[in-house]
């Protein structure tokens, strides 16, 4: 106590300090700790031949960021000891980290730029002797903590994981983040990891996780704890739109909350089956949640059983692909449940498993009313997208009167859209303020340009993608659409290929894209000159026509990525395109 009173009262003079030999011990050296760390004048520092443990040592290091003109310092002889019975450490390892070895003659001198070096390698001399490590765990600092967990996660030491899990001392771990590659073994230790501390009334040190999240998302946790320079750690997914924050407090709850991403289908994976059964068997025990939920072809007693366990309300994305009217109808109360649902995606629904003796107009009529309602109890709903989904023709204004929020985005495609659809399409209040429309292969025809016009003229000031492949649209649709498209003046993204538009009629489109001045990427077709009477492509023509309509934009703008793609090749099945220059499909080079 004394000595630190001391190294207090002279922290803004003392520039050498030598306590070389003095017997002290870790809880001496912790004592000291944060009186060392605020004497910036440092220059010089000698705690050779004391007794200091490996985590107290490296709690030390970790608090030396102060010492900015520190030029020479020297480590404990417990280095060698401490680290030499973790993992027997070579002699080139030796004259790294030791003050002394045989080859030098007097203490080793270790500038503080190696200390990332250092800390790196007495993590990994720690992790070289699990049973060491896993003695030193309670020990360990907080700030060195996560450290040592990655390293164990990365290099598949599964028992010092299982270890560390159990004795995890912050709200939130989450270690999907780094789960870059699947490894049954490690992710078996992380579980097991979580049994140990439910079987645990208390932990003896610090045992304070609430959350275990298992989504492969970037997290800012590890790089608030972690803080790493050495380039060892890239802790960023595929995901890049997707950022984790640290759980406020109010997060936490009483039980152990498990938040995990659901793919329920045939086949699951090693990884995916375990999970699954080890919830199933621990639901009394853990609060489960899923964030992100796809489900497709799998049997409806197996579905029922893994919902059963997992929470409706937190879920955020959903995915249902290939249902039956009957499996979508078990869902509707499910799905209505989903306080919490931003994105939702349907594909492939279809009609054919209500049984033969059942089965009638009226019932299938009042199986889509059921689903169809849900969607008023779905107020945080912001994207919606719908894909070859049967019940829809000439429901689209049901579906749509249930909404209770605006979209952001909307896709539609999979089937021939009536009038009456596009009508709904046009004059719903919740797709006033849309960024990304989508509406490919639904079958524009001249008759229905009205309302297509109509609803691009309400959301001009708001989409910023557009996608209209394959509409079947020829000159008069899009002659119609022109003005509005001309002051939708925060597109950055269109797609127009697929549709039939003579040379003539792309020229006055493209001069009307003065205002596109956000325009990233853009798809056109080939005008329809460039094919012959037989509708095979006519390369002479395509490679003079596409030059002209480029630079017929160019006299507007730049374009940044700009196609004009010819329809597939009867024989390869690949296109002809140009952009910087013509590229021909296989079967004209």
């Amino acid at each position: 106590m004394r000595l630190r009173l001391l190294l207090e009262t002279v922290a803004h003079t003392l520039q050498s300090l030598y306590l070389q030999g003095c017997r002290m011990e870790d809880s001496q050296l912790t004592v000291l700790t944060p009186a060392l760390s605020r004497c910036s004048w440092f220059t010089k520092v000698n705690l050779c031949d004391n007794d200091f443990s490996v985590p107290i040592l490296m709690e030390l290091l970790l608090h030396t960021a102060n010492w900015s003109k520190m030029n020479k310092s020297s480590n404990p002889h417990l280095w060698r000891s401490a680290l030499t019975a973790a993992s027997g450490v070579d002699e080139y390892g030796a004259t790294l980290l030791y003050p002394y070895h045989h080859k030098i003659h007097g203490p080793f001198m270790m500038s503080l730029q190696t200390l990332p070096t250092l800390l790196k390698q007495a993590r990994q001399a720690l992790l070289r002797n699990e049973e060491l490590a896993i003695s030193a765990v309670e020990q360990l600092p907080m700030e060195l903590f996560t450290a040592v967990f990655q390293d164990a996660f990365k290099g598949r030491h599964t028992r010092m994981v299982k270890a560390m899990v159990a004795a995890w001392p912050f709200p939130c771990l989450p270690v999907g983040t780094l789960m870059k590659t699947s490894n049954l073994e490690t992710f078996q230790a992380v579980l097991e990891g979580v049994d140990m501390q439910l079987a645990r009334n208390f932990h003896p040190r610090r045992n304070k996780m609430k959350v275990l999240d298992l989504r492969k998302l970037r997290h800012d946790f590890w790089t608030i704890w972690t803080g790493r320079e050495d380039g060892d750690c890239s802790l960023e997914s595929g995901d890049e739109e997707q950022v984790v924050k640290v759980l406020p407090r109010y997060a936490v709850r009483r039980r152990l909350k498990v938040i995990a991403d659901l793919c329920l289908r045939r086949g699951l994976d090693e990884e995916e089956a375990y999970f699954l059964q080890w919830a199933l068997e621990r639901k009394g025990s853990l609060q489960l949640c899923c964030a992100k939920m796809k489900i497709w072809d799998m049997p409806l007693s197996n579905v029922k059983e893994i919902l059963s366990v997992f929470q409706p309300w937190p879920v955020e994305e959903l995915e249902l692909t290939e249902f039956d009217l009957y499996t979508l109808t078990w869902f509707a109360t499910y799905l209505g449940h989903m306080g919490s649902l931003r994105k939702l995606s349907m594909t492939d629904l279809y009609e054919n498993t209500i049984g033969p003796g059942n089965r009638t107009a009226k019932s299938e009529m009042d199986c889509v009313r059921k689903f169809m309602s849900q969607f008023s109890r779905l107020h945080c709903l912001q994207h919606l997208s719908l894909k070859g989904v049967f019940f829809l023709r000439n429901q689209v204004k049901k579906l749509l009167r249930c909404l209770r929020s605006p979209l952001e985005s909307f896709s539609i495609s999979g089937y021939f859209m009536s009038e009456s659809d596009m009508n709904s399409i046009s004059r719903c209040e919740h797709l006033c303020e849309l960024k990304h429309l989508a509406m490919r292969g639904v079958g524009l025809l001249a008759a229905d340009s009205m309302p297509l016009q109509n609803l691009l003229e309400t959301v001009a000031h708001t989409l910023q993608s557009l996608d209209l492949q394959g509409c079947g649209m020829e000159d008069s649709p899009l002659t119609d659409l022109i003005p509005a498209l001309s002051r939708c003046t925060q597109l950055n993204k269109v797609n127009l290929s697929d549709n039939k538009f003579s040379v003539p009629i792309l020229k006055d489109l493209l001069l009307h894209t003065a205002n596109w001045s956000k325009m990233n990427a853009e798809q056109y077709p080939a005008p329809v000159e460039c094919y012959d009477d037989f509708g095979f492509i006519d390369t002479e023509r395509f490679l003079q026509l596409c030059p002209e309509l480029m630079d017929a934009l160019r006299a507007q703008r730049q374009p940044k990525s700009i196609i004009f793609a010819t329809k597939p090749c009867s024989q390869c099945g690949m296109r002809c395109v140009y952009d910087l220059g013509p590229r021909l499909c296989p079967c004209w080079q």
